[in-house]
C-alpha cells in the first residue's frame, strides 16, 4: 500500500420553486455508470432523498410534480398542547397539477418513469411519458445561493397537438391555523408581476408563515386564473395549446418565510419571487451549481467500486445539504428530510456528523459550533438549575437552547455526556485550524464552562478517585447507572482539552481539572475487558459505548486492550440499535490493520439500513425513518479515519496506517483541512 499526501490549491425562509420546460433538465447520457448519479426506475416502497440547502429541505415524491413536504430548519412550535417543540413544515408551494387534453397527469397514467439524483449539482430530475402524447421531465433544486429558495425546471415535448392546463399551488399543512389566500398583480412601468400568496399561523400560534408563488415565462404570458380550492389549497392556472413536435417552457417560483426570521415574511417572500421573476432565473441556478462545485472540493473518491463510491457521496451530499456556513445552525438526526426526533439537535451532530465536516469544510463545522456558542448562556442556566457549575448542554436542543427532550424520556434528564461531546468538538476545531483568535474569543470560554461542569458533576470517593453517578451513557439501554465508560471517558477528554486550551492562551488552568480527569473510575472484568458501567454484567447494548474510548476519544491506546474490548462488545450490540456502532468498530479494525473485517463492518453499518430506490439511510436495520444523517456521519468516519488513516491531532491532520480494502483500487480524500490537502491511498 502506498499512501501519499498531495498539496492542492483550491481556487445564501424562503423557498423558490421554478419550473422551466427547457433542455437543462435532460439527464446526461451514461448516468447509470456515473459516480455522481443515482437512478431510480421503481416506484414501489419509494423513499425520496431531500433536496436541501441548510435552511429548507424539500422532500420529493414519486408522484408527478409533487413534493411531499418542505421542512424549515430552526423554526419550531409545540408539537402538542402539553408536548415539546417540533420543527415546522413550511407552506408547500412546490406542487403543480398538469392536465393534458382534460386528463390529470398522475402516477396511474404515465410510463417509463425515472428519477435521477445528481449529487454533483444537488438536483433531482424526473422523466416520464404521458399516454403517447408527451415526453415530460422536470428538475428540482434547493438553491444553495438563496438560503430560503429552490427551483424546479420542466421540459415537455409534445408528440401530438395537445391542450395543457397548468395549476401552480400553495398547499397549507392541515394543522396550521387561520390560512388566508389571495392573488394580486403588481405593475410598474415595464413589468407585470402576478403573485399568489398564502399566510397561516403555526399550530400553537408561535409563528406566522407566508408564501408567495408565481409563474415565470420565457415568452408571452398567458392569461392567469385564480381559484381557492379550499382554505388549505390556493391555486393559479393557465391554459396553453402546444403543437406536435414543439416544447413549451414556463416557470413556477415560490418563497416561504416566517416571523422566526423576518418581521414581514409576506413581503419578503414576494420580493424573492419578484427577484427570480425579473431576469434572474438562470443566474440563481448558475450560482447554485457553482456553490455546490465549491462544496465538492471536499470530496472522497473511490476507484474500483462504483456502488461504494455512490454510497459515500450520497452520505456526504446529505451532510452538505443539511448544513450551511454562516448560518450558526446545526443538523438534526434526520437532517432536513423530515420532522423526525422533532428536528432537535443531539450528540449526533458533534460526535457523528461534525468530524467529517471538520475535515472537509471548516466553514460549515464552525457554523455547527456557533449553534452551541449562541446557546451557552442557556447551558449555564441549566447547570445552575440542577445545582452544578459551568455549562450543561441539553440532550435535545431547539432554537431556545433549553432542554427540549420529552419528559417521559429519561435521556433528557440523565444523558449528560452531550456536554463533553460539545467541548471535544470545540477543541478539535482548534486542532484543525490553530485559530488562536477564535480560541481566545469563543473556544476557551466554552471549554472552561464545560470543564467546570464536570468538576462539579463528579463525586469524590473515599480512595481519592472520582465517579460520575446516575447517568445514561451512549448505551441507552442502561439507565441510571454509575461510572459509564463513555461518559467518564468523554469527561476526561473534555477536562484535558480545557487544560490544553488554557495553556495555549497562556492562562493558568485550574489544577482540579486534571486532578478529576486523571482519577475518574473505570471498571473491568477479571479478564481485563472494560465494563460498560460499574454494574454491567454482559447485557445487550444499544450501540457502541466502551469502544468509543479507543475511537474517537483515544483514551484507550493499548492495542491489546482495544482488541479485548472489540471482541467482547461487537456481539453485544443490538440488531435494533443505530448503525453508528459498526462504523466505530470498522475504524478500529482499520487501525489494527484488519482490512477484511473493517470492510465488513463498514458495509454492516449502512447496507441493512438503505431504503429504495436511492439508498436513503434509516436509523437501524429494523426501522424505517430515513434520512438518518447520523448514520451518514458514521460511515464517512469509517472511510476518512479508518480506511484513509487520517487522525486529528494537536498538529492538525496526519495520516497513519491507512487500510485500503481489497475491493477498492484507490481512495482519495480531497480538500482536507485549511490547506485543502489531498490524501491518496492505493495498493
Amino acid at each position: 500500500m502506498k499512501p501519499c499526501k498531495l498539496q492542492v490549491l483550491v481556487f445564501g425562509f424562503s423557498f423558490l420553486l421554478l419550473v422551466n420546460l427547457s433542455s437543462q433538465s435532460v439527464v446526461a447520457q451514461g448516468e447509470a455508470n456515473s459516480p455522481w448519479h443515482i437512478t431510480a426506475t421503481d416506484t414501489s416502497n419509494y423513499v425520496g432523498i431531500a433536496l436541501a440547502n441548510g435552511r429548507i429541505g424539500i422532500l420529493p415524491s414519486m408522484k408527478p410534480f409533487k413534493v411531499s413536504s418542505i421542512i424549515l430548519n430552526n423554526v419550531y412550535d409545540k408539537g402538542s398542547a402539553q408536548g415539546v417543540s417540533r420543527m415546522l413544515k413550511g407552506l408547500n408551494f412546490a406542487n403543480i397539477d398538469l392536465t393534458i387534453d382534460g386528463v390529470l397527469v398522475d402516477e396511474t397514467n404515465i410510463s417509463n418513469w425515472k428519477q435521477v439524483l445528481n449529487l454533483k449539482e444537488a438536483s433531482l430530475t424526473t422523466t416520464f411519458d404521458f399516454m403517447k402524447k408527451a415526453e415530460i421531465s422536470y428538475t428540482i433544486y434547493a438553491l444553495r445561493g438563496m438560503p430560503y429558495a429552490g427551483i424546479m425546471e420542466v421540459n415537455i415535448k409534445s408528440l401530438n397537438d395537445i391542450m395543457v392546463k397548468v395549476a401552480g399551488k400553495i398547499l397549507c399543512p392541515s394543522e396550521y391555523k387561520n390560512p388566508v389566500n389571495t392573488f394580486k398583480t403588481l405593475e410598474d412601468l415595464e413589468n407585470r408581476m402576478p403573485l399568489l400568496q398564502t399566510t397561516a399561523e403555526s399550530p400553537f400560534g408561535k409563528y406566522t408563515l407566508a408564501s408567495t408563488a408565481s409563474f415565470i415565462y420565457k415568452d408571452k404570458h398567458p392569461e392567469l386564473h385564480h381559484k381557492i380550492i379550499s382554505e388549505y389549497d390556493n391555486e393559479l392556472t393557465f391554459d396553453k395549446k402546444i403543437s406536435k413536435g414543439e416544447s413549451y417552457s414556463f416557470g413556477w417560483a415560490g418563497a416561504v418565510c416566517t416571523t422566526r426570521d423576518f418581521d414581514d415574511p409576506l413581503s419578503e417572500s414576494a420580493r424573492m419571487v419578484i427577484f427570480i421573476m425579473l431576469g434572474n432565473e438562470d443566474v440563481v441556478i448558475a450560482k447554485h451549481k457553482k456553490l455546490w462545485s465549491t462544496l465538492w472540493e471536499g470530496d472522497i473518491e473511490i476507484k474500483g467500486d462504483i456502488q461504494s463510491q455512490r454510497d459515500i457521496r450520497l452520505a456526504l451530499y446529505n451532510l452538505y445539504s443539511f448544513s450551511h456556513a454562516n448560518t450558526n445552525l446545526s443538523i438534526p438526526p434526520m437532517g432536513l428530510s423530515s420532522q423526525g426526533y422533532n428536528g432537535h439537535i443531539f450528540w449526533d451532530t458533534e460526535l457523528w456528523m461534525y468530524p467529517p465536516l471538520l475535515v472537509l469544510n471548516q466553514d460549515i463545522a464552525l457554523s455547527l459550533l456557533n449553534y452551541r456558542s449562541d446557546r451557552l448562556e442557556k447551558a449555564r442556566q441549566k447547570a445552575s438549575y440542577f445545582g452544578y457549575r459551568g455549562a450543561m448542554f441539553p440532550w435535545e436542543s431547539d432554537d431556545t437552547g433549553e432542554e427540549a427532550c420529552p419528559v417521559w424520556a429519561l435521556t433528557g434528564t440523565f444523558q449528560h455526556h452531550i456536554t463533553a461531546d460539545v467541548g471535544i468538538a470545540f477543541w478539535n476545531y482548534y486542532r484543525m485550524t490553530h485559530d488562536k483568535q477564535w480560541l481566545k474569543k469563543e473556544g476557551y470560554l466554552l471549554l472552561k464552562e464545560v470543564a467546570d461542569f464536570w468538576v462539579s458533576r463528579a463525586t469524590k470517593n473515599d480512595d481519592g478517585s472520582y465517579s460520575i453517578n446516575n447517568v445514561i451513557g451512549a448505551n441507552e439501554f442502561a439507565q441510571n447507572i454509575d461510572d459509564n465508560a463513555f461518559t467518564n471517558g468523554s469527561a476526561l477528554s473534555a477536562l484535558e482539552y480545557a487544560t490544553q486550551a488554557a495553556k495555549e492562551l497562556n492562562i493558568s488552568p485550574y489544577p482540579v481539572w486534571l486532578k478529576v480527569a486523571k482519577n475518574l473510575k473505570f471498571y473491568y472484568f477479571p479478564d481485563g475487558v472494560t465494563k460498560e458501567n460499574s454494574t454491567y454484567n454482559g447485557e445487550t447494548i444499544k450501540q457502541a459505548d466502551v469502544n468509543l474510548l479507543a475511537y474517537p476519544l483515544q483514551v484507550v491506546r493499548d492495542k491489546e486492550q482495544i482488541i479485548k474490548d472489540l471482541e467482547y462488545y461487537e456481539p453485544k450490540i443490538s440488531k435494533e440499535g443505530p448503525a453508528m456502532g459498526y462504523s466505530v468498530l470498522s475504524v478500529l479494525h482499520s487501525r489494527l490493520g484488519n482490512k477484511k473485517k473493517a470492510f465488513e463492518l463498514f458495509k454492516q453499518a449502512y447496507i441493512p439500513n438503505m431504503r429504495p430506490p436511492f439508498g436513503a439511510l434509516s436509523e437501524s436495520a429494523t426501522s424505517n425513518n430515513p434520512y438518518f444523517a447520523t448514520g451518514a456521519g458514521g460511515m464517512l468516519q469509517a472511510v476518512i479515519f479508518g480506511f484513509g488513516g487520517l487522525h486529528i491531532t494537536d498538529n492538525g491532520v496526519i495520516q497513519e496506517y491507512p487500510c485500503l480494502p481489497k475491493q477498492w483500487k484507490s481512495l482519495t480524500i480531497k480538500g482536507v483541512g485549511p490547506d485543502k490537502e489531498t490524501f491518496y491511498i492505493t495498493h
